[in-house]
Protein backbone atom coordinates (compact mmCIF):
# COMPACT_ATOMS: atom_id res chain seq x y z
CA UNK A 1 0.00 0.00 0.00
CA UNK A 2 2.93 2.47 -0.03
CA UNK A 3 2.28 5.36 -1.71
CA UNK A 4 -1.12 4.48 -2.58
CA UNK A 5 -3.29 7.53 -2.19
CA UNK A 6 -6.85 7.24 -1.27
CA UNK A 7 -10.49 9.53 -1.71
CA UNK A 8 -11.34 11.18 1.98
CA UNK A 9 -13.41 13.60 3.41
CA UNK A 10 -11.51 16.12 5.53
CA UNK A 11 -11.98 18.72 8.27
CA UNK A 12 -9.45 21.65 9.02
CA UNK A 13 -10.39 23.64 11.60
CA UNK A 14 -13.83 23.33 14.32
CA UNK A 15 -16.97 24.86 13.21
CA UNK A 16 -18.56 25.37 9.91
CA UNK A 17 -20.93 22.66 9.74
CA UNK A 18 -21.26 20.99 6.21
CA UNK A 19 -19.73 23.68 4.39
CA UNK A 20 -15.57 23.08 5.89
CA UNK A 21 -16.18 19.18 4.99
CA UNK A 22 -13.36 18.53 2.07
CA UNK A 23 -13.27 15.38 -0.44
CA UNK A 24 -9.21 15.41 -0.36
CA UNK A 25 -6.76 12.66 -1.41
CA UNK A 26 -4.28 11.82 0.91
CA UNK A 27 -1.84 8.97 1.51
CA UNK A 28 -3.35 5.51 2.75
CA UNK A 29 -2.20 4.90 6.36
CA UNK A 30 0.26 2.06 6.87
CA UNK A 31 -0.18 -0.51 9.91
CA UNK A 32 1.57 -0.25 12.77
CA UNK A 33 2.42 -2.88 15.73
CA UNK A 34 -1.02 -4.43 16.35
CA UNK A 35 -3.00 -2.64 13.82
CA UNK A 36 -4.37 -3.18 10.77
CA UNK A 37 -5.26 -1.58 7.27
CA UNK A 38 -9.06 -1.77 6.30
CA UNK A 39 -10.11 -0.92 2.73
CA UNK A 40 -13.59 0.57 4.15
CA UNK A 41 -16.94 -1.05 2.63
CA UNK A 42 -19.41 0.62 5.25
CA UNK A 43 -19.24 3.53 8.08
CA UNK A 44 -21.73 5.81 9.83
CA UNK A 45 -22.25 8.85 11.22
CA UNK A 46 -23.00 9.82 14.76
CA UNK A 47 -23.99 12.25 17.10
CA UNK A 48 -20.31 12.23 18.18
CA UNK A 49 -18.86 13.21 15.13
CA UNK A 50 -20.69 16.58 14.29
CA UNK A 51 -20.40 17.04 18.10
CA UNK A 52 -16.19 16.89 17.78
CA UNK A 53 -16.59 19.56 14.80
CA UNK A 54 -18.13 21.57 16.69
CA UNK A 55 -15.67 21.67 19.26
CA UNK A 56 -17.51 19.57 22.15
CA UNK A 57 -14.49 18.45 23.39
CA UNK A 58 -11.66 21.12 22.28
CA UNK A 59 -9.09 21.26 23.22
CA UNK A 60 -8.72 17.39 23.92
CA UNK A 61 -10.51 15.89 20.19
CA UNK A 62 -9.40 16.09 17.46
CA UNK A 63 -6.38 15.36 18.25
CA UNK A 64 -5.10 17.05 15.19
CA UNK A 65 -6.06 18.12 12.08
CA UNK A 66 -7.04 17.68 9.43
CA UNK A 67 -9.34 15.64 10.85
CA UNK A 68 -11.04 12.24 8.86
CA UNK A 69 -14.43 12.02 11.08
CA UNK A 70 -16.48 8.59 11.65
CA UNK A 71 -15.36 5.80 14.11
CA UNK A 72 -17.11 2.57 13.16
CA UNK A 73 -17.01 0.93 9.92
CA UNK A 74 -16.69 -2.71 7.78
CA UNK A 75 -14.58 -3.78 5.18
CA UNK A 76 -12.05 -6.26 3.74
CA UNK A 77 -8.24 -6.27 5.78
CA UNK A 78 -5.42 -5.20 3.22
CA UNK A 79 -2.51 -5.45 5.36
CA UNK A 80 -1.39 -6.44 9.13
CA UNK A 81 1.19 -4.75 11.24
CA UNK A 82 3.42 -6.51 13.00
CA UNK A 83 2.36 -8.98 16.14
CA UNK A 84 -1.25 -9.16 14.07
CA UNK A 85 -1.90 -12.47 14.23
CA UNK A 86 -5.53 -13.12 13.96
CA UNK A 87 -6.16 -11.56 10.66
CA UNK A 88 -4.90 -11.70 7.29
CA UNK A 89 -5.65 -9.94 4.48
CA UNK A 90 -9.07 -10.53 2.71
CA UNK A 91 -10.55 -10.55 6.16
CA UNK A 92 -13.98 -9.22 6.62
CA UNK A 93 -14.38 -7.30 9.74
CA UNK A 94 -15.60 -5.05 11.84
CA UNK A 95 -14.00 -2.45 13.85
CA UNK A 96 -13.91 0.78 16.25
CA UNK A 97 -11.67 3.85 15.39
CA UNK A 98 -9.97 5.74 18.03
CA UNK A 99 -12.45 8.67 18.38
CA UNK A 100 -8.83 11.32 18.71
CA UNK A 101 -7.96 10.13 15.25
CA UNK A 102 -10.87 9.03 13.15
CA UNK A 103 -10.45 7.88 9.92
CA UNK A 104 -13.59 6.40 8.65
CA UNK A 105 -14.70 8.46 5.86
CA UNK A 106 -12.47 7.48 3.79
CA UNK A 107 -11.63 4.09 1.23
CA UNK A 108 -9.07 3.19 3.81
CA UNK A 109 -8.58 2.95 7.99
CA UNK A 110 -6.17 2.31 10.32
CA UNK A 111 -7.38 0.53 12.91
CA UNK A 112 -6.30 -1.56 16.27
CA UNK A 113 -6.28 -4.89 16.32
CA UNK A 114 -7.50 -5.30 19.39
CA UNK A 115 -10.95 -3.29 18.60
CA UNK A 116 -11.44 -5.18 15.07
CA UNK A 117 -13.16 -8.50 14.71
CA UNK A 118 -14.15 -10.95 12.04
CA UNK A 119 -17.57 -9.83 10.44
CA UNK A 120 -20.03 -13.03 9.91
CA UNK A 121 -20.34 -13.47 6.21
CA UNK A 122 -24.52 -13.20 7.22
CA UNK A 123 -23.88 -9.77 8.33
CA UNK A 124 -23.41 -6.88 5.82
CA UNK A 125 -20.94 -4.32 5.77
CA UNK A 126 -23.83 -1.84 6.60
CA UNK A 127 -24.96 -3.60 8.81
CA UNK A 128 -21.50 -3.94 10.58
CA UNK A 129 -20.37 -0.97 11.04
CA UNK A 130 -23.75 0.24 12.95
CA UNK A 131 -22.07 -2.18 15.77
CA UNK A 132 -18.61 -0.16 17.34
CA UNK A 133 -20.34 2.89 18.57
CA UNK A 134 -23.97 2.36 18.29
CA UNK A 135 -24.07 -0.78 19.09
CA UNK A 136 -21.75 -0.91 21.78
CA UNK A 137 -23.14 2.21 23.65
CA UNK A 138 -26.64 0.43 23.25
CA UNK A 139 -25.08 -2.51 25.36
CA UNK A 140 -22.49 -0.93 27.54
CA UNK A 141 -25.44 1.50 28.72
CA UNK A 142 -27.78 -1.34 29.69
CA UNK A 143 -24.98 -3.46 31.25
CA UNK A 144 -24.53 -0.32 33.44
CA UNK A 145 -28.14 -0.22 33.97
CA UNK A 146 -27.62 -4.05 35.71
CA UNK A 147 -29.24 -6.21 32.74
CA UNK A 148 -28.23 -9.33 31.79
CA UNK A 149 -28.73 -10.67 28.40
CA UNK A 150 -29.13 -14.36 29.75
CA UNK A 151 -32.54 -13.18 31.62
CA UNK A 152 -31.47 -13.87 34.92
CA UNK A 153 -32.64 -12.02 38.13
CA UNK A 154 -35.69 -10.04 38.61
CA UNK A 155 -37.50 -8.28 35.74
CA UNK A 156 -36.75 -4.83 35.17
CA UNK A 157 -39.00 -2.20 33.52
CA UNK A 158 -36.90 -0.05 31.28
CA UNK A 159 -37.18 3.45 29.90
CA UNK A 160 -35.57 3.75 26.25
CA UNK A 161 -35.75 7.53 25.29
CA UNK A 162 -35.17 8.49 21.68
CA UNK A 163 -35.77 5.09 20.17
CA UNK A 164 -35.91 5.34 16.76
CA UNK A 165 -32.32 6.85 16.44
CA UNK A 166 -29.00 4.94 16.16
CA UNK A 167 -28.35 3.87 19.53
CA UNK A 168 -32.14 3.55 20.75
CA UNK A 169 -33.80 1.21 18.24
CA UNK A 170 -30.88 -1.40 19.30
CA UNK A 171 -31.14 -0.67 22.93
CA UNK A 172 -34.60 -1.30 22.67
CA UNK A 173 -34.26 -4.55 21.37
CA UNK A 174 -31.47 -5.70 23.46
CA UNK A 175 -33.14 -4.52 26.25
CA UNK A 176 -35.66 -7.49 25.06
CA UNK A 177 -33.23 -10.46 25.27
CA UNK A 178 -32.95 -9.41 29.11
CA UNK A 179 -36.07 -9.80 31.27
CA UNK A 180 -37.42 -6.91 30.79
CA UNK A 181 -40.87 -4.47 30.18
CA UNK A 182 -39.70 -2.25 28.18
CA UNK A 183 -41.29 1.38 27.65
CA UNK A 184 -39.35 3.39 24.85
CA UNK A 185 -40.54 7.34 23.45
CA UNK A 186 -40.41 8.25 19.50
CA UNK A 187 -41.90 11.01 17.59
CA UNK A 188 -45.77 10.31 15.93
CA UNK A 189 -44.15 8.86 12.55
CA UNK A 190 -42.01 5.74 13.88
CA UNK A 191 -44.88 4.57 16.93
CA UNK A 192 -45.23 1.37 14.89
CA UNK A 193 -41.71 0.42 13.87
CA UNK A 194 -40.87 1.07 17.63
CA UNK A 195 -43.25 -1.73 18.62
CA UNK A 196 -42.16 -3.94 16.10
CA UNK A 197 -38.34 -4.00 17.66
CA UNK A 198 -40.18 -5.09 20.27
CA UNK A 199 -41.28 -2.36 22.88
CA UNK A 200 -43.85 -2.75 25.26
CA UNK A 201 -44.84 0.61 25.48
CA UNK A 202 -44.43 3.45 23.22
CA UNK A 203 -45.38 6.93 24.11
CA UNK A 204 -45.38 9.85 21.23
CA UNK A 205 -42.42 12.15 23.23
CA UNK A 206 -44.20 15.72 21.62
CA UNK A 207 -47.96 14.35 23.70
CA UNK A 208 -48.23 15.59 27.27
CA UNK A 209 -48.22 12.11 28.66
CA UNK A 210 -44.73 11.18 25.97
CA UNK A 211 -42.96 14.47 27.21
CA UNK A 212 -43.70 13.20 31.21
CA UNK A 213 -42.51 10.04 30.09
CA UNK A 214 -45.15 8.55 32.18
CA UNK A 215 -45.49 4.87 31.56
CA UNK A 216 -49.21 4.56 30.10
CA UNK A 217 -49.05 1.29 32.96
CA UNK A 218 -48.25 3.55 35.99
CA UNK A 219 -44.68 1.49 36.28
CA UNK A 220 -42.00 2.96 38.15
CA UNK A 221 -38.59 2.58 35.65
CA UNK A 222 -35.69 0.61 37.17
CA UNK A 223 -33.72 2.04 34.55
CA UNK A 224 -33.64 4.78 31.76
CA UNK A 225 -31.66 4.70 28.90
CA UNK A 226 -31.54 8.54 27.50
CA UNK A 227 -30.70 8.57 24.10
CA UNK A 228 -32.69 12.22 23.74
CA UNK A 229 -31.18 15.75 23.64
CA UNK A 230 -31.13 16.85 27.32
CA UNK A 231 -33.97 16.21 29.64
CA UNK A 232 -34.36 17.53 33.25
CA UNK A 233 -33.83 15.61 36.54
CA UNK A 234 -36.76 16.48 37.68
CA UNK A 235 -38.97 15.23 35.09
CA UNK A 236 -37.28 11.59 35.27
CA UNK A 237 -37.36 11.81 38.99
CA UNK A 238 -41.10 10.37 39.88
CA UNK A 239 -41.00 7.98 37.19
CA UNK A 240 -37.94 5.75 38.96
CA UNK A 241 -38.34 3.12 41.16
CA UNK A 242 -36.61 3.44 44.76
CA UNK A 243 -33.25 2.38 43.35
CA UNK A 244 -33.84 3.57 39.77
CA UNK A 245 -30.77 4.72 37.46
CA UNK A 246 -30.51 7.46 34.54
CA UNK A 247 -27.80 6.33 31.93
CA UNK A 248 -27.40 9.72 30.17
CA UNK A 249 -25.55 9.25 26.94
CA UNK A 250 -24.23 12.35 26.30
CA UNK A 251 -23.45 13.67 30.11
CA UNK A 252 -22.78 17.38 30.05
CA UNK A 253 -22.29 20.03 33.11
CA UNK A 254 -25.49 19.71 34.18
CA UNK A 255 -25.42 15.65 34.20
CA UNK A 256 -22.48 15.75 36.03
CA UNK A 257 -23.93 18.39 38.70
CA UNK A 258 -26.57 15.94 39.31
CA UNK A 259 -24.72 12.97 39.54
CA UNK A 260 -22.42 14.83 42.41
CA UNK A 261 -25.64 16.30 44.76
CA UNK A 262 -27.06 12.26 43.78
CA UNK A 263 -23.90 10.70 45.26
CA UNK A 264 -23.16 13.44 48.18
CA UNK A 265 -26.62 13.05 49.16
CA UNK A 266 -26.78 9.57 49.41
CA UNK A 267 -29.85 9.15 47.10
CA UNK A 268 -30.43 5.63 45.93
CA UNK A 269 -32.29 7.22 42.67
CA UNK A 270 -28.93 8.12 40.27
CA UNK A 271 -27.76 9.77 37.23
CA UNK A 272 -25.01 8.08 35.68
CA UNK A 273 -22.81 9.60 33.21
CA UNK A 274 -22.17 6.81 30.69
CA UNK A 275 -18.83 6.76 28.21
CA UNK A 276 -18.61 4.10 26.11
CA UNK A 277 -15.91 1.93 25.11
CA UNK A 278 -15.11 -0.18 22.47
CA UNK A 279 -14.31 -4.30 23.77
CA UNK A 280 -13.60 -7.01 21.36
CA UNK A 281 -16.00 -9.55 23.27
CA UNK A 282 -18.66 -7.35 23.45
CA UNK A 283 -18.52 -6.52 19.35
CA UNK A 284 -18.33 -10.01 18.45
CA UNK A 285 -21.64 -10.97 20.74
CA UNK A 286 -23.38 -7.86 18.55
CA UNK A 287 -22.56 -9.50 15.39
CA UNK A 288 -23.42 -13.09 16.27
CA UNK A 289 -26.94 -11.46 17.31
CA UNK A 290 -27.44 -10.09 14.12
CA UNK A 291 -26.28 -13.06 12.32
CA UNK A 292 -29.01 -14.97 13.87
CA UNK A 293 -31.28 -12.46 13.28
CA UNK A 294 -31.76 -11.76 16.68
CA UNK A 295 -30.93 -7.80 16.64
CA UNK A 296 -32.31 -5.88 13.68
CA UNK A 297 -30.48 -2.81 12.48
CA UNK A 298 -32.47 0.01 11.16
CA UNK A 299 -30.74 2.07 8.59
CA UNK A 300 -32.29 5.25 7.40
CA UNK A 301 -30.18 6.17 4.44
CA UNK A 302 -27.03 5.31 2.24
CA UNK A 303 -25.44 7.84 0.92
CA UNK A 304 -21.43 7.48 -1.24
CA UNK A 305 -18.36 9.29 0.05
CA UNK A 306 -18.92 12.02 -2.25
CA UNK A 307 -22.29 13.08 -0.68
CA UNK A 308 -20.85 12.93 2.32
CA UNK A 309 -22.00 16.42 3.35
CA UNK A 310 -25.66 15.17 2.70
CA UNK A 311 -24.93 12.32 5.30
CA UNK A 312 -23.69 14.99 7.91
CA UNK A 313 -26.60 17.39 7.40
CA UNK A 314 -29.01 14.78 8.33
CA UNK A 315 -26.89 13.57 11.23
CA UNK A 316 -27.40 16.75 12.33
CA UNK A 317 -30.58 17.35 11.71
CA UNK A 318 -31.09 14.72 14.09
CA UNK A 319 -34.40 12.81 13.06
CA UNK A 320 -32.79 10.11 11.50
CA UNK A 321 -34.37 6.73 12.06
CA UNK A 322 -31.97 3.67 12.81
CA UNK A 323 -28.33 4.78 11.49
CA UNK A 324 -26.76 6.77 8.54
CA UNK A 325 -24.34 5.00 6.42
CA UNK A 326 -21.82 6.08 3.89
CA UNK A 327 -20.06 3.60 1.78
CA UNK A 328 -16.97 5.05 -0.25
Amino acid sequence: MAGKLMRAVQYFSYGGGTAVLKEVEVPVGRASKGEVVVKVEATTLNPIDWKLQKGALRPFMPKKFPYIPAIEVAGGVVEVGPGVENFKPGDKVIAGLDVGTGGGLAEYCVAKADVTVLKPAEVSAAEGACLPAAGLTAHGALTSAGLKFDCSGPRKNILVTAASGGVGHLAVQLAKLGNTHVTATCGARNLDLVRSLGADEVLDYKTPEGAALKSPSGKKYDAVIQCAPPIPWSVFEPNLSPTGKVIELSPGASTMWTFAVKKLTLSKKKLVPFFSSVKAENLVFLAELVKQGKLKVVIDCKHPLSDARAAWAKCIDGHATGKIIVEP
